[in-house]
């Protein structure tokens, strides 16, 4: 049935005249005539009774009219729906995020977008950063918030706020208490590291520093999560090094010092698929994201 047939029944039924009727239709009375017999001859009922002093709605156009209204309504919301999605403000926004994610800018930019577009459901998922391309690479999210420097040419980035390096020590240890150390007192010591497969720029930069120092670390243990690798310290299994961000996470037993000499490292980043940039609702994530992190901390 075609949408113009209820919405010219509509009106002449609330009008109850064809000639106020086709006024507010702008159209001529002829062309509503015929359209009204056409919906009347497809639904085999009469909905209107006339004559040459008045129009009245039979019960069956009575029963008609109320069911026409609600799918004009319907069809009307279904418009704005579309409309809304497609301008970037009702929608769907799946994103990845690795664990640590949490105690760097990932809450405030969701948080901040959410109460910009609050009709848009973001959804986070917790994944490594090895799980988070490859997600991307098949389309099954949106934007995921990773650990790595370099990306495929397919995906897109914006680089979060730089965090540093800082050294983890059980509570315990002697030079916990420190305000600051050097590196090289800590050659002798055994080693907790983040895994390389799961997120390779963790690892990479973990060695980089290492390689810097002169220091061949004694790697005894290693961990898919940075709260792990801080756990695994905290229960007395070596030392670390690990994103200062991590101080957030107050744990029990383990103690974060700062390293002299260590510049701040970049590890961290927001991704997404480049064939994707021209969605609404993504590009208006991307320039949230891109907006606080261009402002000062």
């Amino acid at each position: 049935m075609k949408l113009h047939l209820l919405r010219y029944f509509v009106v002449l039924a609330e009008e109850l005249h064809f000639g106020r009727a086709a006024q507010c239709l702008a159209i001529t009375q002829p062309p509503l005539s015929s359209a009204i017999k056409a919906l009347e001859e497809e639904l085999g009922v009469r909905l209107l009774e006339r004559n040459s002093k008045q129009v009245t709605l039979t019960p069956a156009g009575a029963a008609y009219l109320a069911q026409a209204r609600l799918v004009l309504e319907r069809v009307a919301a279904a418009r704005e729906a579309a409309q809304a999605v497609a301008a970037g403000m009702r929608g769907r926004l799946e994103l990845g995020m690795t664990g640590s994610m949490v105690y760097r800018e990932v809450p405030r930019i969701v948080e901040t977008f959410s109460a910009r577009r609050p009709d848009i459901e973001v959804n986070l998922r917790e994944m490594s950063s090895a799980e988070q391309l490859e997600a991307l690479r098949h389309g099954q999210m949106h934007a995921g918030f990773l650990n790595a420097k370099a990306f495929p040419a397919a995906l897109a980035s914006l680089p979060l706020a730089d965090d540093r390096l800082v050294c983890c020590l059980p509570e315990a240890h002697p030079l916990a208490g420190e305000k600051s150390i050097d590196l090289k007192r800590l050659a002798d010591e055994n080693f907790v590291m983040f895994a390389r497969d799961v997120a390779p720029a963790n690892y990479d930069n973990v060695i980089a520093v290492f390689n810097r120092a002169g220091i061949h670390p004694r790697t005894r243990h290693a961990a898919r999560q940075w709260l792990t690798v801080v756990a695994m310290v905290a229960a007395g299994l070596g030392v670390a090094l690990v994103p200062a961000s991590l101080a957030q996470a107050g744990m029990r037993g383990a103690r974060l010092v700062p390293v002299r000499g260590l510049v701040p490292l970049t590890v961290g980043a927001l991704a997404w698929r480049k064939e994707d940039a021209g969605l609404a609702v993504l590009a208006s994530f991307v320039a949230v994201a891109r907006e606080l992190l261009a402002a000062p901390p």
